[in-house]
């Protein structure tokens, strides 16, 4: 070890921990709103890379089947509620959101495959693939039990991370893709050289975690977040719906995984399941930054990224094992410093 390297470890640490930051946040946003550890926030993340690949190579993405299926079910479950309250006027609606627009992102991946569109169109192609899985996801595994148990919610998470994991598998293959860079430039700062699609990394992180808090500080949907986090009870009894705010946190994860995603595509070959272990990873980092707070879970997964990187020069082999070992004394700590309490039901 000497500085040269030192410092080059903080480079990967520090676009990793980013990336790991991003996650975090998402991961407690969920939490927070609807006590749901969202497992399958990883699968965004493979979902969105692995599309982006797929369309850079002229090949359609099993994506655009997901969502017209998911868009139907969900379609069908809001459907069946709106007939049983006869609340007929909510069909058109429905119809729209569920059906409809599932159906006109369809239509555009189609069009968009053979005429290799430029990197961003392409990116916002994924994204209007990815994110609206985010709320059908919702709407169809956890708004029909928003009233269970954190441990019921927890099972429900994970048979949506093992369906997703599957579906992947059968949309995608075994194989592994990566996408281009969105820049090929390199700049020389010492003896570092750092490349333009970290630099896009880190950006991209800030910008993010700039416009979650004006949305959390200065709009009425992000008021309405934070008072459901607060108190769900407390936010139903003055007007604010629940639902919306469950639909609009899974909504908001499921674009920041589909970023991430995008975003480390370039970096590294990305599997079906890969997004799962660097999901896993922003979990850690919000555990560590104590899931109560955003910038200490940012801050956690900052410190999770340049943990992994020195773990990764001086023990390789053991990197994995040493980053999941970290939570275990922070684990301890809490465990022996926090009041425990049984969790109230009817929240």
């Amino acid at each position: 070890m000497n500085i040269d390297i030192a410092l080059w470890l903080i480079q990967d640490g520090v676009t990793n921990g980013a990336i790991y930051a991003l996650l975090a946040l998402a991961l407690l946003l969920v939490f927070a709103v609807t006590r749901v550890i969202f497992v399958p926030q990883g699968e965004f993340i493979s979902y969105a890379a692995l599309s982006l690949a797929l369309l850079q190579s002229g090949r359609l993405p099993g994506t655009v089947y997901l969502l017209v299926i998911g868009g139907m079910v969900a379609a069908v479950f809001d459907g069946v509620v709106a007939i049983r309250e006869n609340a007929y006027r909510r069909l058109p609606r429905i119809l729209a959101v569920y059906v409809l627009l599932p159906g006109v992102m369809a239509a555009i991946t189609w069009w968009a495959v053979p005429q290799k569109l430029g990197l961003w169109l392409q990116v916002l192609i994924v994204l209007g693939l990815v994110v609206p899985l985010g709320p059908i996801l919702y709407r169809v595994g956890y708004r029909p039990l928003a009233g269970a148990s954190m441990l019921v919610l927890f099972i429900v998470s994970m048979a949506a991370h093992y369906t997703l994991s599957g579906l992947g598998l059968v949309f995608f293959g075994s194989e592994g893709l990566r996408s281009q860079p969105f820049s090929d430039a390199q700049f020389q700062f010492g003896v570092l050289t750092v490349t333009a699609q970290s630099l896009w990394v880190v950006f991209a992180s800030l910008v993010i975690m700039a416009a979650l808090w004006l949305l959390f500080d200065r709009t009425i949907y992000g008021k309405a977040l934070r008072a459901t986090a607060i108190n769900r009870v407390g936010a139903r009894l003055v007007g604010i719906p629940t639902e919306l705010s469950g639909s609009l946190s899974f909504t908001l994860a499921a674009f920041i995984g589909a970023i991430s995603g995008i975003l480390i595509s370039p970096f590294t070959t990305i599997y079906y399941d890969t997004g799962f272990l660097i999901g896993l990873k922003g979990f850690v980092g919000a555990i560590l930054g104590g899931m109560g707070s955003y910038p200490l879970a940012a801050l956690g997964a900052i410190s999770l990224g340049m943990f992994e990187s020195f773990a990764s020069f001086w023990a390789s082999t053991f990197k994995e094992v040493i980053v999941f070992t970290v939570i275990i004394p922070v684990l301890v700590w809490r465990s022996l410093t926090s009041h425990h309490h049984v969790e109230d039901e009817e929240q």
